[in-house]
């Protein structure tokens, strides 16, 4: 493609995991990449993952919801490391599965495990949608958190009638207070043309930083008439939907390169990846 479509345009990266990788991509189409990482370590709950696979062996299931591949691989590890791995695997034959994005779906497939249900648009709403039909009255659930609490799906599990197990096997720290405050003033006052959100957390802790400090309505104002947020896929911008975000780029298929080529064709003519006119 001759035509750079980010030409002298600036993109905050809140993305800290391949945040380079992705500023290469942004200069390739003539953009100026800002390293704004709204996102700090993610910190593996080893003790406490031991012992919720403890108690996953030791109980029976009906239903195990898993919300990303990392969630399962960590569950994974720690039931080889107890030398358990082929009795968690048992377990998970034994029942049925739901799965909430690509990543995920891609991670059981490896295992030989294909889900009963799966999300139909990687968000959480969607995986909400396709486990409507199922009768969840009395199931036992063990629910595998992103990272984050799930309130939409708690609430459905809640309502439905069944008993669930939350396990939370890793856990996102918020990035330094400065490095939101860069990003929040780059944002308010224009300087970003636009924001590349790579996961929830990271919508999570700059409107959190936002709302600390007074500044959510102006967040929400600059977002919708200033700096573009875009989304590299639909459970993030479900995220940047929750917190009062409309204006949204999203591609088609989840991946870095689509990513900056939707936001770039957005810039040359929004009307086809605005999101929520993609149907």
């Amino acid at each position: 493609m001759s035509e750079r479509l980010l030409e002298g345009k600036r993109i905050a990266l809140t993305g800290p995991r391949k945040a380079e990788e992705l500023g290469r991509l942004v200069e390739k189409q003539g953009g100026i990449p800002l390293a704004r990482p709204a996102q700090g370590t993610v910190i593996l709950q080893d003790e406490q993952v031991r012992t919720e696979m403890i108690r996953l062996l030791d109980e029976d299931y009906d239903w195990f919801i898993f919300t990303t591949g990392i969630g399962i691989e960590t569950l994974l590890e720690t039931a080889r490391k107890l030398d358990k791995e082929a009795l968690f695997l048992e377990k998970l034959k034994g029942a049925k599965i739901a799965a909430r994005g690509y990543k995920a779906v891609g991670t059981l497939k490896k295992l030989g495990l294909t889900p009963e249900a799966r999300d139909d648009d990687g968000t959480t709403a969607g995986l909400v949608r396709v486990l409507s039909p199922f009768s969840f009255r009395n199931a036992r659930v063990a629910l595998q958190l992103h990272g984050d609490p799930a309130p939409r799906l708690v609430n459905f599990l809640q309502e439905q009638g069944a008993s669930y197990h939350e396990i939370l096997p890793y856990v996102h720290t918020p990035p330094e207070p400065e490095v939101l405050e860069q990003l929040l003033a780059d944002i308010i006052r224009g300087h970003a043309d636009a924001v590349m959100f790579t996961s929830g957390p990271q919508v999570r802790f700059l409107f959190k930083h936002a709302g600390a400090t007074g500044r959510t309505e102006e967040l929400c104002k600059a977002f919708e008439q200033k700096t573009v947020a875009a989304s590299v896929g639909k459970f993030t911008a479900e995220c940047l939907r929750e917190e009062g975000v409309s204006r949204i780029v999203v591609p088609k298929e989840e991946r870095m390169g689509n990513l900056v080529i939707a936001l770039g064709e957005y810039f040359a003519d929004g009307r086809n990846v605005y999101e929520g006119q993609q149907e």
